[in-house]
C-alpha cells in the first residue's frame, strides 16, 4: 500500500442510504482469484442497463445515463459523497478494491458498515465520517458543477472548493499506518526479527511441538 497524505479531486454524489456491498460489487464478479479488474464492475447493476459478465469489456455494455458516475460532469471523480450506512451487508474486500480501481480515493458519509470501513482503511480507501448536517450541506453544494474537495489526513480536515472546512476524527494508529503505507502484512514484517527469535526460543523449549508428522501406514488405525 502506498503512503497516503491527501486525496484531492472532483466530488460525485450518490444520494442513497444503506448502500450494501452487493450493490457496490455484485456477487457474480467475485470469481476472480486476482485483486484486479473490479473497477469495471463497480455499482454494476446501477451503472449499466444490461446484464454483464465477469471480464466483459465495459465498452460493450449499455450505460445508464441517469447514474451519477456515468454523467460527464462527474468523470474522473476522486471523492464519493454518500448517505448513512454506506457499505452495509456482507463482508467482501472486493468492494473497496472496486472503488479504488475505479479511481475513488475517499468516501464521505455519516456512517459506514463496520466491516466495510475496516476493509477500506486496510486497503487505503479513506472512509470519512462527517456529521449528517455536514453531509447535507455538501449534497447541497455539489449541485453546483465542478465541486472538488481536498482531504488532508495529517490535519484531519475536509476542505471543499467552496471554502467549507470540516474536521473528522481518526484512530491515531490507523492514521499512522495510512501515512506510512503500512498494511497488516507490512506491520508483521516490521517485527520479522522478533518473530524469528520467538520461534527459535519456542523450538528450544518445546522441541516436540516442531517434530515432523509422519503419515500412518495404510490400514493402520
Amino acid at each position: 500500500m502506498s503512503p497516503i497524505h491527501t486525496v484531492c479531486g472532483l466530488v460525485v454524489p450518490l444520494d442513497r442510504e444503506n448502500i450494501d456491498t452487493d450493490a457496490i460489487m455484485p456477487k457474480q464478479f467475485l470469481t476472480s482469484t486476482s485483486r484486479t479488474g473490479y473497477g469495471a464492475h463497480l455499482f454494476d447493476a446501477w451503472r449499466f442497463l444490461d446484464t454483464g459478465a465477469p471480464g466483459q469489456d465495459p465498452a460493450t455494455r449499455i450505460p445508464n445515463p441517469d447514474f451519477p458516475l456515468n454523467q460527464p460532469r462527474y468523470q474522473g471523480a476522486r471523492v464519493l459523497l454518500a448517505r448513512d450506512n454506506f457499505g452495509c451487508g456482507s463482508s467482501r474486500e472486493h468492494a473497496p478494491w472496486g472503488l479504488l480501481q475505479f479511481g475513488i480515493g475517499a468516501v464521505l458519509a455519516p456512517s459506514f458498515g463496520d466491516i466495510f470501513a475496516n476493509n477500506a482503511w486496510k486497503n487505503g480507501l479513506l472512509a470519512i465520517r462527517l456529521e449528517p448536517a455536514q453531509i447535507d450541506a455538501l449534497f447541497g453544494a455539489v449541485a453546483t458543477p465542478g465541486l472538488s474537495m481536498s482531504i488532508d489526513l495529517g490535519a484531519q480536515t475536509v476542505t471543499s472548493s467552496d471554502h467549507r472546512v470540516y474536521r473528522f476524527e481518526m484512530d491515531p494508529f490507523r492514521k499512522r499506518c495510512l501515512q506510512q503505507g503500512e498494511d497488516d502484512i507490512g506491520l508483521a514484517l516490521a517485527h520479522a526479527l522478533e518473530i524469528h527469535r520467538h520461534e527459535e526460543a519456542a523450538q528450544r523449549s518445546r522441541p516436540w511441538a516442531f517434530m515432523p508428522v509422519h503419515a500412518g501406514r495404510a490400514g493402520s488405525p
